[in-house]
């Protein structure tokens, strides 16, 4: 039997899960069990747990739905776990160094106690200093070992959450003690442990470092699940009566545990409506469970205890409320820039929204183009209902296709429809001065999967933190999201990390990358004849991505040298990052000679450039993940990979899993293609390794999942499935080398 079972529920932290387990079992003291509870097989954190259990049979995951709440993923845990005591951690927490040493030291002293109650440290999730929350609630004087709950009646239990104790397991069946369901199941549990306890004892010291969410606790979230506090509050001191709890702890354990509903009937925030039903029934608990000479205490605080027991409203109101419509309106005013301007959104932001009306925007107004242009075209096929607008800068309005409706950025139109858009689909954001309405919905397709730090993640680098700007409206901007879309499971980790928020992610894959399943042999050769690429000639794609720490574009590569070098008929699409398609042709390495070097840098779509294209070079550019959705052969060229993850930061080391050949120098590059290794064997096998970790969900139907999902409103289970990596086609190559 392991002396402790730590159970850690994983629903919705999957990108921080790892931080979790790593620091239970660094833990010098090794005597666990631990027992992550993970949604069910194949879920992101399911994932992650499965990897560490593959490393340590101390790692024992458990499946529970995520429809049964905390509440029953603790409850799961509890029935798998074996151990002498059992603890809580939120996917999201971490033990301190040393934590279980000293947990095992103190019950060594106190002998064995039905609960151990121990100090937490709450860490902001941005910045700041953790404070120690459990310290200020024990009682001045405490026994130096074990005691009776009835020796300190101050110390309840339903001020402290569920991983600020350890508990004997024995005791928890012994009472069937389990989480009640619902929101604020540790007031309901922890009080229950405490009515029951007949030995506790105190650790002061710090055990479990709690990360707060930006999202902040669901105590804190504005909603009718407060009613469900006093479901918890009514469970605990019906308990307490049955158990004939004498007045002198009864008295602390009702003071404390309506002193939360006061707080909760006095703040607007978490009750925008219903909050008379609220004080009415929290009035009738009340006078049902106060205890036989209770005595309100003084001052304010007091005054309402009066008022809630008389069933007072309209005075508590009045007493309690802070008027703060005002300051809410300043914080919700859109800010574009003109007061004509504003003054017309403000006004357009209060008709009713379009029901059939969706707005699209790709790479800042850059035109119609990558997921959102997918999901666009597909939407006219499954939804012929929804009108599409796009919105693009004045100087891309001619780039548009002629049956696309589209309004310029800045004019009163794109004001107008962004106002009243239901649905709004980006791969970027969207300007700081839309406003999110209630019943809108924002989907975030990404461009990309993230090799380099993204989000907040880009914190610890001081180039790119000074390029990305105020943290706080970036994050803002998150707060839109009502989904964010992925194409692998690394990505639905990683975005998790670079932008916390409360959206839901949809692992339906890339709809810009279903094109790579669905083109055929005669697409390809329409691409390569519209970009010029010579018949019977070998096409390698060079896509280097943008450097932080550089000013303008610049190649890398003699470019006619490399092709030279690499064979009489190979010939190079050059395309830049973005940042630089608007800059005329960049330098190609020799005065301009473009003979056999192809500027497709203004081509509208990277995907047509990526089915001409035989092969790929790319350094750190995330079109390597989109492109091996082709099984085409990528060559990966790190001149400066050193350098690059140091002032950018990285998710994970290129040079250790790349998709084929990797070169560090313009020699090494040439002779890769010169004796064919760029695709051979050990370049496809690597390729191999790779689709399978990054290529997991982009099967040719993505469009249309999220089509059905979003636009549509088909439940999750009507949504068609991925196809299994083995199963699907890609598109065709040109060249019979290298065809998949």
């Amino acid at each position: 039997m392991p002396r402790f079972s730590i159970i850690v529920p994983s629903h919705g932290v999957a990108g921080r899960l790892s931080q979790a387990l790593d620091s239970v079992l660094a833990q010098p003291f090794g005597d666990v069990e631990l027992i992550p509870v993970c949604d069910a097989p194949g879920s992101p954190a399911a994932d992650v747990a499965a990897r560490y259990a593959e490393r340590d049979s101390r790692v024992v995951p458990v499946h529970s739905p995520p429809s049964a709440g905390l509440a029953g993923a603790r409850n799961t845990g509890m029935r798998a776990a074996t151990g002498a005591y059992v603890l809580f951690l939120d996917g999201d927490d971490t033990l301190v160094p040393g934590a279980l040493a000293a947990l095992d030291a103190r019950l060594a002293d106190t002998g064995d106690v039905d609960v151990l109650y121990f100090e937490h440290e709450r860490a902001p999730w941005w910045e700041g200093e953790p404070t120690n929350p459990a310290a200020l609630l024990w009682p001045r004087r405490l026994p130096d070992g074990a005691f009776a709950p009835g020796q300190v009646p101050q110390l309840t239990g339903v001020r402290l959450p569920a991983w600020s104790a350890a508990h004997r397991r024995g005791f928890l069946l012994e009472h069937e003690l389990r989480f009640p369901g619902g929101h604020f199941t540790d007031v309901g549990f922890c009080g229950l442990v405490a009515l029951h306890a007949e030995r506790a004892a105190v650790l002061r010291r710090v055990v479990v470092r709690h990360l707060v969410r930006r999202q902040g606790s669901r105590a804190a979230r504005p909603g009718e699940h407060h009613f469900e506090l006093l479901d918890q509050t009514d469970l605990v001191l019906t308990r307490a009566a049955e158990l004939g709890l004498p007045a002198e702890r009864s008295g602390p354990l009702f003071a404390q545990l309506f002193a939360a509903i006061l707080k909760t009937a006095a703040h607007p925030g978490r009750l925008p409506a219903r909050r008379r039903a609220f004080f009415r029934r929290a009035s009738r608990l009340y006078r049902r469970h106060r205890p036989a000479g209770f005595r309100p205490p003084g001052g304010s605080v007091g005054v309402q205890h009066r008022l809630l027991a008389a069933g007072a409203y309209t005075a508590f109101r009045t007493l309690r409320s802070v008027n703060r419509a005002a300051a809410g309106a300043r914080e919700r005013l859109p800010r574009p820039k003109g007061l004509r301007t504003r003054l017309r959104y403000a006004r357009a932001l209060r008709r009713p929204l379009d029901p059939h009306l969706a707005v699209y925007c790709a790479y800042w107004g850059r035109g119609y183009a990558c997921s959102p242009a997918a999901i666009h075209a597909k939407a006219r096929q499954l939804a012929p209902h929804i009108r599409g607008v796009w919105v693009v800068e004045a100087d891309q309005a001619h780039t548009m296709p002629a049956d696309v409706d589209y309004a310029v950025i800045g004019s009163r139109r794109y004001w107008e429809v962004l106002a009243r858009a239901t649905y709004l689909v980006n791969n970027a954001n969207f300007a700081d001065a839309v406003v999110k309405r209630p019943d809108s919905v924002h989907v975030q397709t990404q461009h990309g999967t993230p090799l380099k730090k993204m989000g907040v993640d880009q914190v610890a680098y001081p180039v790119v933190a000074a390029a990305t700007g105020s943290f706080a409206r970036l994050l803002a901007r998150v707060d839109r999201w009502d989904y964010n879309l992925t194409s692998n499971r690394h990505s639905t980790e990683m975005w998790e990390r670079a932008f916390p928020g409360a959206h839901e992610t949809l692992e339906y894959g890339y709809p810009r990358n279903d094109v790579y399943c669905t083109a055929t042999a005669d697409d390809v050769a329409r691409v390569r004849r519209e970009l010029g690429v010579p018949e019977d000639s070998t096409a390698v794609l060079y896509a280097p991505t943008h450097r932080d720490y550089r000013t303008g574009f610049e190649t890398g590569l003699d470019l006619e040298a490399f092709c030279e070098a690499a064979g009489e008929n190979v010939v190079v699409l050059l395309r830049a990052h973005y940042f630089y398609d608007r800059g005329g042709s960049p330098d190609t390495g020799r005065g301009g000679r473009v003979s056999r070097v192809i500027d497709v840098s203004s081509h509208r779509s990277s995907e047509d450039v990526c089915l001409a294209a035989d092969a790929l070079i790319t350094d750190y550019s995330s079109i390597m993940f989109d492109y091996a959705n082709l099984d085409r052969p990528i060559v990966v060229y790190a001149d400066d990979w050193d350098v690059y993850r140091e002032t950018r930061g990285v998710y994970f080391d290129l040079m250790e899993s790349p998709p084929g050949a990797v070169a560090r120098t313009p020699e090494e590059l040439a002779r890769v293609f010169a004796d064919g290794s760029w695709a051979g064997p050990e370049a496809a096998a690597a390729r191999a390794a790779f689709r399978e970790r990054f290529c997991q969900f982009d099967d040719g139907r993505a469009a249309e999942r999220v089509v059905r999902r979003v636009l549509l409103g088909e439940p999750p289970e009507s949504i068609p499935p991925v196809l299994p990596l083995a199963e699907r086609v890609p598109a065709p190559a040109a060249s019979p080398l290298v065809r998949s």
